[in-house]
């Protein structure tokens, strides 16, 4: 297959294959998987070819699944660590220690530059809240170690209460730290309006003390 790159001739296969995912990420993040076409994607990565996107990773799924699985290696090992020097250090000792854990990552990958970065909490949020199965079914816990491992010391921290209790804490965790990494994300991008309250640390240890404020509020 001819690949015809309008935006230089000399661009590697390898190159053109970064680009269009970092295309397809920022479309992604900013209206979701569903509404974003294999045609937007090859135009936005400068493509006349329609097919480029096919030839690169055989299917838009196949797309999606690669941004995600980038996105989620290089998160996982900085969570991890960042585990490992809190556990040489004898903890996480309280629930916000390992909250910090959880979110931090995360929140400065967001910050970066680099192209595998950009859009990616947006992009993670939305997967998420329209194709959940998805996210499980690629990662296959393959990574998301270090996030389990946070877990495991948040609930051996959290006060005493019935499993259940927990889990569901978990699940309003997840929620709320990923819709506000998200909008911090989406603030900070924002060409249009200065946001300096989101790209504060701050902000940021307001997220991590909320955070362990859910998970640390009595059980009813």
């Amino acid at each position: 297959m001819a690949v015809n790159s309008a935006a230089g001739a000399n661009e590697s296969g390898s190159d053109l294959r970064r680009r269009i995912k970092m295309v397809a990420r920022r479309l992604f993040a900013d209206r979701g998987v569903r509404d974003v076409t294999i045609r937007e994607i090859a135009k936005a990565a400068d493509q006349k070819n329609v097919g480029v996107v096919g030839y690169y990773f055989g299917s838009k799924e196949n797309l999606v699944a690669e941004i995600l699985i980038d996105g989620a290696k290089l998160i996982e090992a900085r969570r991890k660590a960042h585990l490992d020097r809190l556990e040489a250090a004898g903890g996480p000792r309280t629930v916000r220690e390992a909250v910090e854990a959880l979110v931090l990552p995360s929140a400065e990958f967001g910050d970066e530059a680099a192209e595998e970065a950009e859009g990616f909490n947006r992009f993670l949020l939305l997967l998420s809240l329209s194709e959940s199965g998805f996210i499980d079914r690629t990662l296959e816990g393959r990574w998301n170690t270090g996030y389990q491992r946070c877990l495991a010391h948040i609930r051996r921290l959290m006060p005493d209460m019935p499993a259940a209790a927990k889990n569901r804490r978990f699940v309003f965790v997840g929620a709320y730290v990923s819709s506000l990494l998200a909008m911090r994300e989406a603030m900070i991008a924002d060409p249009s309006h200065d946001h300096p309250s989101w790209g504060s640390d701050a902000m940021l240890r307001d997220i991590v003390q909320t955070t362990a404020a859910i998970l640390e509020a009595p059980s009813p």
